[in-house]
């Protein structure tokens, strides 16, 4: 597969683990002591150093959320995302602890969703060269 589609392929991977940690923060903006987080960049550099696909793995740190007896109770659990870390990018904390703003995280969904699109048109523009590179119409 060629680089440039590994390379999209990879980063729509992230947006789409990104936009889940982002509505989880939103889920949580009440709970207190509620950490926000953010998904940890993908790693490239393998690709451009024309290795293809292989390695390249960025070593991410879990965040720690404090569950209390009382949210246990109700069903709340540590968040199990795989590349997740803590967001330390964050505009204020609540007095109850909880660092999640409403309005950053939907300008991060917005983000998300315009590099989505980007990464679609990518996309759909290196099907088309390839389609015309084997003789078959550019579209």
């Amino acid at each position: 597969m060629p680089t440039i589609i590994t390379a999209i392929a990879r980063e729509m991977k992230h947006l789409a683990e990104r936009q889940r940690v982002v509505a989880q923060n939103i889920a949580n903006s009440e709970t207190p002591r509620f950490k926000a987080c953010e998904v940890a960049a993908p790693d490239f550099s393998a690709l451009l150093a024309g290795q293809g696909s292989g390695g390249g793995q960025t070593v991410v740190v879990r965040p720690h959320v404090e569950i209390t007896g009382g949210m246990a109770a109700l069903g709340a659990r540590r968040p199990r995302g795989a590349g997740t870390i803590l967001d330390h990018d964050v505009t204020e904390t609540k007095p109850d602890g909880n660092n999640v703003t409403l309005e950053d995280q939907l300008l991060k969904m917005g983000q998300i969703q315009a590099d989505f699109a980007a990464m679609t048109n990518l996309y759909r523009k290196q099907q088309a060269l390839l389609k015309t590179a084997i003789g078959r119409g550019g579209g």
